[in-house]
Parts: C-alpha cells; structure tokens; sequence
C-alpha cells in the first residue's frame, strides 16, 4: 500500500536533507519534544545463537500488556542511540515490557565479546533468545521484534527464526508468544544499496561517518579483546564492503562479500514470514537503491502477512512530521514512524 498522507515539513520533502536534518535536530531535542518520563532500566546480559553474551536494558510496567524487543541500526551503542530509546519511552508509557539491546560488535555487547556481525544470520536467533529470557523474567507475550535501518533487516530475520526456533529446540518460549515484527526502513538488498551509495557525492558522504564509526567499534573490540581482530586488516577497511571483506565473511565461511550479502539478504526472506510484519519504507530513502521500493511493494502484496507502509518522502530513518501531519493522526509529537508502529502494534493485541 501506497500512505501519502504523510508529511514532513516543507525544508526536508528531500531524502538525503530529511536523514541528516532528522538526526542532527533529533539528538539535540528528542527529549524535549517527547514529554514523557525516564524508563528505569534493569541491566541484563542475554545468551544469544552459539553462547554469545549480548547486553540488554529490560524495563517491565505494571500489569504490561505485552514486550516489544528492539535494536539499532549498524554502529552506535544503547548510550547513544536517541531513537531507539523514543520507542523505549513511548512502549514503556503505553504499558509495554521493554527490552533494548546491543547488537554483535557493538556497545557493551562488543565489551563481553569478539564476536562480529552477521546481518542477521545470527542475530535473528539472538532477537527469539532474548525473547525467552525476558519471558522467564517477567516480561509477558506477545513479543514484537523491531529495529530500524539494519537493525530492521535484523528484526525481518527474527520473524524467520522464531517459527524454526520455538517449534524444533526447546528454548523456554513457544511460537504463540510471538507477535510478530515492526520495522522502519530496513535494509533489504545490499549488494545493490551499497552499489547506489557511493555513486553520488551524499551518498559517499554517509557512507564515510558509516566506515568511521565501524573503525571505531572495530578497534574498541581489538582492543578488549587482544589477538581477535588483526590490525592490518580493520586499516584496510575503507568502506562499509571493505570491513566485511576484511573482518567479516571469512569467519563467517563466506567466499566473497556479495555471497555474504546475498545470503543475508533480506529481501528474500519476506515470502517465508508468516506473522504479523510492518514495514514503514520511504522511496527517497538515500541508503537504498530506488529499485528496491517496487520490488518490495510486490513482495509484500504476495504474502498476506506483511503490511508495507511506503510513503514517497521520509528519508531514512527520518520521518520527522510537519505540524498538520501531526494533526491529522493526533500525534503529540513529530516521531511519525514510531507512531505508526505502536499504533499498529497495539491494533494486533
């Protein structure tokens, strides 16, 4: 389905102004805008796919409703990543469990652990594990994956997993626990959005505060954990196919990093997802090829379970509304996507 009433402000109706504009005004002012109070957050360390430690914050309501499980996209850490704690907050206030967590090879996850990413290949076993954890402690079902940017694709993932996780191993959670998956602007195709990126100046731009960030974490890991990266190889990845080429597809056993891409691939996963699935997607989003907007439209209309919201502007992972947009859906704040997505959520209960 096609959503044009979605409106930003006038100054970012432009994909690549919206996704810079949204995270420079939004660090600054998301918790003025939000008036909502701090979640008080438990520290948790979860056990995800082959025994890695991953760090979470857990916060449960009284008498919550339901637990809505999310992450961030490909660098940052929970201290910095503003947008994913709008969700915490707005979950939190609408009586939600809450479970937040570092992804592989980031935050305090990289601390406990050496072991990189995967694009979701593993981090969507990760995503069903926390879920049976948090369910031990308290937090109820259903349980609703979410995440943004890759931590969308991740998300997609965890919606795969869950049918093959809770019905084959006994992991302490059963397939009715889980609801389903939200996600704003996932990554779906990298070969081909990685391709586009670097084929215009803002676009490499992004691509460069990406490679820097990754670097960061890349050493932040060599150096808690000496002998696991070697140093050589994190200062010859100089692009965001440059770190998986040099870190990341040999432990993983891929020949090349197109395989790797290829097999993480998200967009070829939506057929298989049989519970409840949004996917908020803008069609100016600079991340992504402009060729994968269709092909997702049409793999969505396939498959029943799955519900696209694709709206012409929005950037990526913007979606800051303008004042009449915020009228017109009754909104107390301009976070449009989140919006969205709880509402959706809470429509499923």
């Amino acid at each position: 389905m096609l959503l044009s009433t979605y409106n930003p402000p006038w100054f970012l109706r432009n994909g690549v102004l919206m996704t810079v504009g949204a995270a420079l005004w939004g660090k600054n002012n998301w918790q003025a805008r939000l008036k909502l109070p701090k979640v008080t957050y438990q520290e948790q360390v979860f056990t995800g796919a082959q025994g890695v430690p991953i760090f979470g914050l857990v916060a449960i309501p009284e008498n919550p409703r339901g637990t809505i499980i999310g992450t961030y996209g490909i660098i940052g850490d929970l201290e910095q990543e503003w947008f994913l704690r709008i969700l915490g907050r707005k979950a939190y206030a609408l009586g939600y469990a809450v479970v937040l967590f570092d992804w592989r090879a980031h935050g305090k996850t990289a601390e406990l652990s050496p072991t990189l990413t995967s694009d979701g290949l593993y981090e969507g076993e990760d995503f069903v594990r926390i879920a049976a954890a948090a369910l031990s402690m308290g937090c109820p079902p259903k349980f609703w994956f979410s995440g943004f940017s890759l931590g969308g694709q991740l998300a997609l993932w965890a919606v795969k997993a869950a049918a093959q996780l809770t019905v084959q191993q006994q992991i302490g959670i059963k397939y009715c626990d889980i609801g389903g998956g939200a996600v704003i602007c996932p990554s779906l195709d990298s070969n081909r959005s990685l391709k586009y990126l670097v084929s215009y100046p803002a676009g490499k731009f992004l691509e460069a505060r990406i490679v820097k960030a990754s670097k960061k974490l890349a050493w932040k890991i060599h150096d808690t954990h000496p002998g696991s990266l070697d140093p050589a190889a994190i200062e010859r990845a100089n692009s965001i196919w440059g770190f998986d080429k040099e870190l990341v597809i040999e432990k993983l056993g891929f020949p090349s990093v197109e395989a790797y891409y290829q097999a993480s691939n998200a967009l070829n996963i939506l057929p298989k997802l049989d519970k409840p699935t949004l996917i908020i997607y803008a069609a100016d989003d600079p991340f992504f090829h402009p060729a994968i907007a269709p092909e997702l439209q049409a793999a969505c209309a396939q498959n029943p379970a799955i519900e696209l919201i694709l709206t012409a502007n929005g950037g990526h992972v913007g979606y800051l509304s303008s004042k009449a947009c915020q009228r017109e859906y009754g909104d107390d704040d301009p976070w449009w996507a989140w919006n969205r997505v709880l509402e959706w959520i809470e429509e499923r209960e």
